[in-house]
């Protein structure tokens, strides 16, 4: 009963919550990782094993994949990026019918979730606001500029006068114009939501955003305000939705009732280590629900409000390495 998780990257916290709960139910069970560079990657150093993944691209990328789990005993899979998600969604049944789950929602759902504007428009049909977007021939300043299909912050613009629009941002049609939301007047947070295999709610944990490093918190602080109660009324079924999903919510200093949704991610988030340690344990709930078949109820108590973390940099040591 082993598992992968994909891309690993610099995902440390997150192999060691699956090795530590997996070891708990499993003594002998192991956590491997794969990567596109896995000798360069930290995450891939402390798992237990890792192989390198070809290219998103490459023809024999979901075979290899397979192909590496069944060497290996591994009846579970979990993404963790944006770009390999929908790849993954659409052969999920390739990999069931060699009895490996991939946790991972529907190919309808991880595609409206990859174009922000299509989740926008999923948003509305959940009576959640989302900030206003412009026609490029119409549209007030201040605004935030974003792509349709971008992540961890990359191609993003503030926008507070004329003079700093240029030819891109019009000729771009990826580039949206949307709304600003200062942050003198809105926090911004990240909620873990875990999704059960019948794709209900069972729990949502905010994240206040204190401090950012390259799209990924590095200060955070768990909350447990309105926008628990706001998901659980709001988002309580999503069709095709399974496991972790990480939105984005703006919410109004002085006035709760003022929320905005900014975007979702079907998979783990870089802040998830705080969630998994104030007591929201998505990690053994998965291991539950898909390596033991239980069934995982409501569990919107199960975690500590008022919890900071705030990360810091460490060192991963790889000896004999010749580049």
């Amino acid at each position: 009963m082993n598992i992968l998780i994909t891309s690993a990257g610099r995902r440390v916290s997150l192999v060691r919550s699956f090795q530590k709960e997996l070891k708990t139910i499993f003594p002998h069970g192991k956590v491997f990782a794969a990567d596109a560079s896995p000798i360069l990657s930290a995450a891939c150093q402390i798992a237990d094993g890792f192989f390198k993944v070809a290219r998103l691209d490459d023809p024999n990328y979901i075979e290899d994949l397979i192909g590496f789990c069944k060497l290996h005993d591994i009846k579970l899979v979990i993404p963790t990026i944006d770009t390999e998600l929908l790849e993954l969604a659409k052969n999920k049944e390739i990999f069931t019918q060699e009895g490996i789950e991939v946790v991972i929602s529907s190919t309808d759902f991880v595609s409206k979730c990859r174009n922000k504007r299509v989740i926008h428009e999923f948003f509305i049909e959940h009576n959640v606001n989302v900030a206003k977007e412009y026609a490029k021939d119409n549209y007030e300043l201040p605004l935030f500029i974003k792509p349709i299909d971008g992540s961890r912050s990359v191609d993003t613009y503030i926008i507070k006068a004329e003079e700093e629009l240029i030819d891109y941002h019009f000729t771009n049609d990826k580039l949206m114009f949307l709304e600003y939301l200062d942050h003198d007047d809105f926090d911004e947070f990240t909620c873990d939501l875990y999704f059960s295999k019948d794709h209900n709610l069972r729990c949502v944990v905010p994240r206040k955003r204190l401090e950012v490093r390259d799209g990924e918190v590095y200060k955070a602080l768990t909350s447990n305000n309105v926008l628990v109660s706001y998901l659980k009324k709001n988002l309580k079924y999503i069709t095709g939705a399974v496991g972790c999903l990480t939105a984005q919510f703006f919410v109004h200093k002085n006035d709760s009732e003022k929320i905005y949704a900014i975007e979702i991610n079907p998979r783990f988030g870089g802040g998830y280590p705080l969630s998994y340690l104030s007591g929201a344990n998505f990690s053994k709930w998965i291991i539950e629900e898909y390596l033991l078949k239980k069934t995982i109820g409501d569990q919107f108590e199960s975690w500590e409000s008022d919890l900071l973390m705030i990360r810091y940099d460490d060192e991963v040591l790889v000896h004999g390495y010749k580049g």
